[in-house]
């Protein structure tokens, strides 16, 4: 089968052939239909350390995967070949990662996807195998962020930094939970984007911030500056949620932590019942992830092009051609 391989930091992704797959006591095959890309893809590939997480090489890259079961291994009861269904990241309550697809294991940026069966979850009708991938992770880590680790509650005001793939989907979140939604981003397609998803108001600036305290920030980027600007801007008593991980360690204001009573708190994926939840959602309309398409052979450039931050929403691309059973995005 066909494969984009990491070999390791600064070397470029490489379109190989390698055996296909064969699932063991407890684990499946999956033939890829989509894959999202994602900014954590870009963080291995410049070798920055991601906590407990060990990335070993060479590896088959891709953590946002979505297809079709084709062959099951023994012992695997819940589903049988021919099922449509999303990988989902297996990460503990405390937030250690338990199965980790293209960061310990190979992933979705092939056309068939080794799984741990447990990691699966049935795709409902109604959702599309891009939206079913980008919600393993870009969809389903922004709600556990708003709902779960912000706990944000309808009539709440809840800023939201950084308005690409995660962004977005927070601000879709917050506002079907019932938020009045402030973003702020630099790139006002960013900025447009998040008010046609329901934000009231958007600022370059996260400085425009402190005249509007909201009761929750969530950084998505998450650097210095943006860490100290949600921590600066929260209200009295109220709660920041880092995400972003542009910066391993950052230095923060601690007396304003402390003397402020801030809540600060750091969020990493989602359960396989938030994702369940996810996508009854996009099901019934609730949610609408916006994914665009790009070719499996030019993966890499559209990779950088994420690194540029010249993209809106999610990217994803199809390693399979497109076969009968593929639900059109």
């Amino acid at each position: 089968m066909k494969a984009m391989r990491f070999s390791g930091v600064g070397q470029p992704l490489r379109l190989e052939t390698v055996p296909d797959p064969e699932p063991g006591p407890g684990w499946a095959v999956v033939d890829i239909e989509a894959a999202g890309l994602c900014h954590s893809d870009l963080h291995i590939l410049a070798g920055m350390e991601l906590g407990d997480l060990t990335v070993s090489t060479p590896l088959t890259l891709g953590h946002e995967g979505a297809g079709v079961i084709s062959a099951l291994g023994p012992d695997v009861e819940d589903f049988t070949v021919g099922d449509r269904v999303g990988i989902a990241l297996m990460v503990h309550p405390v937030g250690a990662m338990d199965f980790a697809p293209g960061v310990g294991c190979d992933g979705a940026f092939a056309e068939k996807q080794l799984v741990r069966a447990s990691a699966l979850v049935p795709i409902p009708d109604g959702v599309s195998f891009a939206q079913a991938a980008v919600a393993t992770d870009s969809v389903v880590t922004a709600y556990h962020a708003v709902r779960t680790a912000a706990a944000v509650r309808p009539g709440q005001s809840v800023a939201v930094i950084g308005l690409g793939g995660l962004g977005l989907n927070a601000v879709h979140v917050a506002v079907h939970l019932g938020a009045r939604v402030y973003g702020v981003d630099p790139n006002p397609d960013a900025r447009a984007a998040a008010q046609q998803a329901g934000a009231a108001v958007c600022w370059p600036d996260a400085c425009a911030l402190s005249a509007h305290p909201p009761d929750v920030v969530l950084d998505f980027v998450g650097t210095q500056e943006t860490a100290h600007h949600a921590l600066n801007a929260v209200r009295e008593g109220g709660r920041v949620v880092l995400v972003g991980l542009s910066e391993a360690v950052l230095p923060l204001p601690l007396a304003s932590l402390v003397t402020r009573n801030i809540h600060l708190t750091g969020s990493l994926g989602a359960s396989k019942d938030e994702l369940r939840e996810v996508y009854d959602l996009i099901a019934r309309g609730a949610l609408t992830p916006s994914v665009s398409e790009v070719p499996f052979t030019e993966l890499p450039s559209a990779l950088g092009r994420l690194a540029r931050g010249d993209v809106q929403g999610r990217l994803y691309t199809r390693p399979r051609a497109r076969k009968p059973h593929a639900m059109a995005v």
